[in-house]
This record gives C-alpha cells, sequence and structure tokens, in this order.
C-alpha cells in the first residue's frame, strides 16, 4: 500500500447536481460553468415558495417571502411564553438550528462546529471534500480527520432539517441571480471577480508558482472571499484576485435581510481548483 497521503477530492464524488465532483471541482469547470447549479428535488418540493418568488417585483420583496416562507416551513419562530407548554422540549429549541444562526457561526469561526456542518452540506450536495477544518484534512483516518466528522454531527447545529434549509438558500440565490443579476460588475456574464487575502496559500498550489503570480490553488469546499480587494487585503499580506463562476455562489451582500455574515463584503462560494491572480496585500 502506497504511503502517500489521500486526496479526498479523487475518493468522494456522489453529489445531487448532475455534475461529477472532480469536474465540478476543475479549473475546466470554472473557465466554462453552466448558468446554474440546481440540488435535485429541491425546487419541485417547494413549488408554493417558487410560484410567490416568480410574482416578485424587487430583490426586496422576494427576500421578505424568502424568510417568511422558511421561517414557517421549519419553525424559525421563536415560541412566545404562552406556547411552550405544548410543545416538547426538542420542539421548543427547534427554533435555535436555523440557516441564519448557522451563517453567523461561520462568520465567528469557519474551522468552528457551524463551519463543519457546511462543509458537510457541501460534501452531500456537491460532492467537494473538504481540505480543512482546523487542520490540514489529508490521511484518512486522522486525529483532523475526526474532530471534522464528530463536529459536522454535532447538535447544536445539526437539528431542525438544516440540510433542506441550505438546500432552500442555494435555490433561492440561483433564482436571484438569474432574476436580478449579480452583486457586483462580473466581468463575463458567468463570473464574478472577488477577492481573497491570505498569509499562508503555499501549501494549496496545484500549478504553477506564487512567484509568478498566476497560479492554480486547491481552495477548501466552500470558501470565503470578498467583493471589495480593500477588505479582503486586511486578512493577508498575499491578496488573490478569483473569477468564480456565478453557479458557485451561496451566499452574498443583498441577498439575505440582515446582518448575515460577519464581514459587509462578504460572499460564500463553492471551492475547488481555482485560477488566480496573486496581488500583494494592500
Amino acid at each position: 500500500m502506497s504511503d502517500e497521503p489521500v486526496q479526498p477530492h479523487r475518493w468522494y464524488t456522489t453529489n445531487l447536481v448532475g455534475v461529477p465532483a472532480p469536474l465540478l471541482a476543475s479549473t475546466a469547470f470554472n473557465a466554462d460553468p453552466p448558468a446554474t447549479l440546481a440540488i435535485a428535488g429541491v425546487r419541485p418540493s417547494h413549488p408554493g415558495l417558487f410560484a410567490l418568488l416568480g410574482r416578485c417585483e424587487s430583490a426586496a420583496e422576494a427576500r421578505e417571502i424568502f424568510v417568511n416562507y422558511l421561517d414557517i416551513a421549519f419553525g424559525l419562530r421563536r415560541p412566545a411564553a404562552h406556547e411552550l407548554g405544548g410543545l416538547g422540549p426538542a420542539e421548543q429549541r427547534r427554533w435555535r438550528s436555523s440557516w441564519r444562526k448557522l451563517l453567523q457561526g461561520w462568520g465567528m469561526d469557519s474551522s468552528g462546529p457551524a463551519g463543519a456542518v457546511l462543509k458537510g452540506w457541501v460534501e452531500s450536495r456537491f460532492g467537494l471534500v473538504p481540505v480543512f477544518h482546523r487542520a490540514p484534512l489529508g490521511r484518512f483516518p486522522s486525529p483532523a480527520w475526526i474532530a471534522y466528522l464528530e463536529e459536522k454531527a454535532t447538535s447544536r447545529h445539526h437539528g431542525n432539517n438544516i440540510h433542506q434549509q441550505l438546500d432552500l438558500l442555494q435555490a433561492f440565490g440561483q433564482w436571484m441571480l438569474a432574476r436580478f443579476g449579480p452583486p457586483g460588475p462580473g466581468l463575463t456574464p458567468r463570473h464574478l471577480r472577488l477577492w481573497r487575502g491570505s498569509n499562508r496559500c503555499e501549501e494549496q498550489v496545484v500549478a504553477g508558482r506564487l512567484a509568478d503570480r498566476r497560479c492554480t490553488l486547491r481552495l477548501n469546499n466552500i470558501v470565503s472571499f470578498s467583493l471589495s480587494p480593500e477588505e479582503a487585503g486586511c486578512f493577508g499580506d498575499r491578496l488573490l484576485e478569483v473569477q468564480v463562476p456565478l453557479c458557485k455562489l451561496l451566499v452574498w451582500p443583498g441577498l439575505l435581510p440582515g446582518q448575515v455574515l460577519q464581514g459587509e463584503q462578504e460572499v460564500l462560494a463553492l471551492g475547488g481548483d481555482h485560477e488566480v491572480v496573486v496581488r500583494d496585500g494592500l
């Protein structure tokens, strides 16, 4: 048996979007992406929601309908005091496991339990395996893998059908892109220029060299970017410029009401192998 560390992206390929995981993670996919990615069964399972969205005349109206729908469908409203008597312990706490609290948890610590649940959802739906959670996820089994597996199953964030909530969030995001366009000036009809600050990305290089200013990095299965190079530059000495396919966007400023992510310009997107332009930090 080879002593080389297992590379997870090579041994996990199942997903629910009809695109083989190795292709979805490749630079070839990023160079010529489809217009959208759809998780199987989500829109057909919620025809009422998308019928209501189809009648919306503004993004603000669509956001309100979407959030209200999830509040009702998943019981995300905190029960009033007079309602608690008729609910069991699990039902009394159900509202705490929500898409919003999960995203806020990611904003606080992407390598914490909330980050593990999000990475696990990406594994399940898109077949993209994480490459980092508190530590590099290489050989399996390993202490790093065991810690990740334990955290992605934690009941604090993994209750109340959280994967189904995230499925609807992804479907809503793709609908919003098709209806109202991307959150910034995309350089092509199917890409958005985003930025990421980094101090340590040498181990992520899979082709080329950082010193050449253009190379290919293997990013985690879900990644935070920024719409602003100035904001991204606060997070590292190197500034990475990336053309991200619109179909890989998950959350961005203006998609949802209220403060969701930690950074005002933060964007969540699917990862994999991305060609990047490397610049010095601002």
